[in-house]
C-alpha cells in the first residue's frame, strides 16, 4: 500500500471526504508517483466505505467508481477488454486534476455515486451541504500536494567529479536501520551564478546502490519520484547506473527529474572525458565497504541525510 504522510477527513451528511498526500514508489507501488487522494466515503453495511476515489498525482490522474464494490457491474461492452471502474483525466483537457476533481464533485457527484453502486446514499445526499464544504475539501488537498510532498537532501558525497555543469559525488552511505552502499550523487548550482552568495548546490539525481533495497531518485528535491531496482534482473545497481551514462542517458534522466535546462546544457564528450576515473574510484569504494562491513560500499558508521527521509 501507498504511503500516506498525513490523513483530513470533510463531513458532508452522510459522506466523508477524505484528502491525503501520498507517496508510490517505482516497483512497489505500481510506478514512481507523488500526489493527493481525494476519497469520497460513508457508512455501508457497518464498515466506513470509499466509494469514489480521485488519483490527483504528478503522473496518475485517475478517478475510480466503487474500489470497494466487488459487485459492480462493468459498462463496457462485451468486445472490449478492461475495466470502467477506473477513468483516466485528461490533464490538457481537464486541466488541475485538483480543480477538475472539485468541479467534477460539485456538479455531478450524486450521479458518479449511482454508477458506483451506491443509488441509497446517492439520494440520500445533500448538494448543498456538499458545495459548502468543497473549498474546504479544495484547500486542503492543495496544501497537501504542495506542503507534504516528500523530498530528501542527502550529503553531496566525500569524492567529488567535475564534469561541465553538473558534479558527480560519491559517498559511501549507511542507513541508521543497517542497509546501505555506495551512492552516486548528480549535483549541479542552481539559484545563480556561481559567483553569487545565494547560488546552491542541488542534487538532480541520487542513485543509491544498497545491498537491502536499492533504488534511485528522480529529483529529490523536486518531484522525488523513486524507483527500487529488481534485484534478481539488476545484481550489480552501480554497474546499470554507468551504463546509463556511457549510453547517454543523462540528459533525458535529468529532465525527468525536473530539470531541462540544466540537461540542454550537459557536455557529453567532458562527462565521457572523466567517467573512467569516477568508475575507478566507485569501485575502489565498494571494494572498502567489503572489506569493512561485507558489504559493498557499506561504511561502518550510519551516515545521516542532511534533510529529509
Amino acid at each position: 500500500m501507498a504511503q500516506a504522510t498525513q490523513r483530513t477527513r470533510i463531513t458532508a451528511g452522510p459522506l466523508t471526504f477524505v484528502v491525503r498526500h501520498e507517496l508510490w514508489d517505482g516497483n512497489i507501488h505500481d510506478h514512481a508517483d507523488q500526489g493527493v487522494s481525494i476519497a469520497v466515503a460513508a457508512d455501508v453495511a457497518g464498515k466506513e466505505t470509499t466509494l469514489l476515489r480521485f488519483n490527483c498525482f504528478d503522473f496518475e490522474k485517475s478517478y475510480v467508481y466503487g474500489p470497494e464494490n466487488s459487485d459492480l457491474p462493468d459498462e463496457l461492452p462485451e468486445t472490449l477488454s478492461g475495466s470502467s471502474k477506473i477513468y483516466r483525466m485528461d490533464p490538457i483537457a481537464d486541466g488541475n486534476p485538483i480543480g477538475w476533481t472539485i468541479r467534477t464533485l460539485e456538479t455531478k457527484l450524486p450521479k458518479m455515486l449511482e454508477r458506483a453502486g451506491y443509488p441509497q446514499i446517492a439520494a440520500a445526499t445533500d448538494d448543498t451541504k456538499v458545495r459548502s464544504i468543497l473549498p474546504e475539501v479544495e484547500a486542503c488537498a492543495r496544501e497537501l500536494f504542495a506542503a507534504e510532498r516528500n523530498t530528501v537532501k542527502h550529503n553531496r558525497g566525500t569524492d567529488i567529479f567535475e564534469a561541465g555543469n553538473i558534479r558527480f559525488g560519491l559517498e559511501m552511505r549507511r542507513q541508521a536501520g543497517g542497509d546501505g552502499g555506495l551512492a552516486v550523487h548528480v549535483l549541479t548550482d542552481i539559484g545563480g551564478s556561481t559567483g553569487r552568495s545565494y547560488v546552491e548546490e542541488t542534487e538532480i539525481l541520487a542513485f543509491d546502490c544498497f545491498w537491502q533495497a536499492p533504488h534511485y531518485h528522480y529529483g529529490p528535491r523536486n518531484k522525488n519520484h523513486r524507483i527500487f531496482w529488481d534485484k534478481t534482473l539488476v545484481e550489480d545497481p552501480l554497474g546499470w547506473v554507468f551504463e546509463q551514462f556511457e549510453n547517454r542517458k543523462l540528459a533525458a534522466m535529468i529532465e525527468r527529474a525536473g530539470y531541462p535546462g540544466i540537461a540542454a546544457d550537459l557536455d557529453l564528450e567532458k562527462i565521457a572525458s572523466i567517467l573512467p576515473m569516477v568508475k575507478k574510484r566507485a569501485r575502489e569504494m565498494q571494494a572498502e565497504g567489503e572489506r569493512l562491513t561485507g558489504h559493498p560500499g557499506l561504511p561502518l558508521e550510519p551516515t545521516p541525510n542532511l534533510a529529509g527521509s
